[in-house]
């Protein structure tokens, strides 16, 4: 086989190529963005880098279910070099490899089937796939080629060793640093090791509810330990209000949440409203709520107030009057004239208003009589000579009729129809006809 710098992958670079040209740099080389314009997330390189080793092994497998296998070299050739699934085992002498004893053997790697497998690699639209892919595409090809037998391991070959973009489990950062409470068991099991795997984030620990501390190794308020040994934490939650405990109990409670007050190991609720803890505008009224309170907006009638409606307040607002205990409305149409024309009073909750009386309409600031148009009929916009020739065109329709039933032998039918026709011909040869006649002709 021909030096991989002689054959090469050709095909394989230059579409690559042509990919990584025509898109912005890879999210981990970019210059940093000001503070007012965050980048969008990209996946972690590492991410990137262990989604293509496994798309890789993917295509591996993928050519040994095609049946591009086997060990048969003039087989390879014949078929325009298609894959082995295996290397291709050669027996090597002194002259030729220099091997040592003549019996030793040397893999070699089917370099067809490298193109085939990396050509599927990255899906059309995973840009970073692509760009980490031309990034690393000769160690892939050192890999495949002379590293396979001492690092069978793609992804810790590549990713960690190579390309330094990811750290083995538990570990984090660019020194690939031990996670809070060991790389064994990050963050205690209960919880998130920040960046655990890659050589980015802080390490820090987002541990599960219930659990705290720098490695989760401790329950958080509102959690107590209901079991511990070496290696174990067990956080249950405690009585509602409780922020720290003893147990589940309502009775077990160390410590209360804001809001609550501690008496006798329970967690008894503060009546902000009635201890002056609350602090409400001077329209509102304070109501209790467990834990806490809320301010509540007074009556519209009331001037400040010391609860829910008008039987609350402690003043009337104006257009309200005292009724006993209550703020009612005062009625000002009973002692206010509207001063326009034709305009009447109408009362509104807390004041009143001019508006126009019944049957008039409010039109440049003045109340003024609307027009009831009339309703137009059918036949309202038609002179009185296109109606007589309506009413011809229908007489028309009906003699046709009865001339048909007469052409029947009808004898009532056909002296109807005679009288109609001496109607009809009376009327066409008197003076009205002429006229009406005349008129539609020249469309008057």
């Amino acid at each position: 086989m021909a030096p991989w710098s002689q054959r090469g992958l050709a095909p394989a670079l230059l579409w690559g190529l042509s990919l990584f040209l025509g898109l912005p740099a890879p999210v981990w080389v970019q210059p940093s963005l000001p503070p007012q314009a965050s980048p969008p997330t990209e996946p972690h390189p590492c991410h990137t880098c262990r989604g293509l080793v496994d798309s890789f092994n993917k295509g591996l497998e993928r050519t040994i279910r095609d049946n591009f296998g086997g060990g048969n070299t003039a087989w390879e050739e014949e078929k325009l070099s298609k894959y082995k699934d295996r290397s291709l085992t050669l027996l090597c002498s002194e002259q030729t490899l220099g091997c040592q004893g003549g019996g030793a053997e040397r893999p070699v790697w089917s370099e067809t089937r490298l193109v085939e497998v990396l050509e599927g690699v990255c899906s059309k639209s995973d840009f970073e796939c692509h760009r980490l892919l031309e990034l690393s595409e000769e160690l892939v090809e050192s890999w495949w080629f002379h590293k396979q037998q001492e690092a069978p391991d793609l992804f810790q070959w590549l990713c960690s060793d190579s390309l330094k973009l990811c750290c083995p489990p538990g570990t984090f950062g660019p020194s690939c640093l031990p996670c809070p409470g060991g790389a064994e068991r990050p963050c205690g099991g209960y919880g998130q090791c920040e960046g655990e795997g890659t050589r980015g984030g802080s390490g820090h620990c987002d541990c599960q509810a219930g659990y705290g501390g720098e490695a989760c190794g401790q329950c958080s308020l509102g959690y107590f330990e209901a079991e511990r040994n070496a290696s174990h934490l067990v956080c249950s939650a405690c009585f509602g209000p409780c922020a720290r405990c003893s147990g589940p109990e309502e009775s077990n409670c160390l410590q209360c949440k804001k809001g609550w007050t501690l008496h006798h190991l329970k967690c008894v609720d503060i009546d902000e409203c009635g201890t002056e803890r609350a602090s409400c505008g001077p329209d509102q009224f304070c109501v209790n709520t467990e834990g806490s309170y809320e301010c509540r907006d007074c009556a519209k009638a009331c001037l400040g107030c010391m609860g829910a409606g008008p039987g609350r307040c402690k003043r009337c607002s104006p257009g309200y009057q005292q009724v006993g205990s209550k703020c009612l409305d005062v009625d000002e149409c009973e002692t206010v004239v509207c001063p326009g024309e034709n305009e009447q009073c109408e009362n509104t909750e807390g004041s009143y208003r001019c508006v126009c009386a019944e049957g008039y309409k409010q039109m440049e600031g003045i109340c003024v009589k609307e027009q009831i148009p009339e309703s137009a009929g059918f036949f309202s916009e038609m002179t009185e000579d296109e109606l007589v020739v309506l009413q011809q065109m229908f007489f028309g329709v009906i003699i046709c009729a009865l001339a048909t039933l007469a052409a029947k032998g009808d004898l009532v039918f056909t002296a109807i129809f005679i009288g109609a026709v001496a109607a009809m011909t009376g009327y066409w040869l008197s003076e009205r006809s002429d006229r009406v006649l005349e008129g539609f002709i020249k469309g008057r």
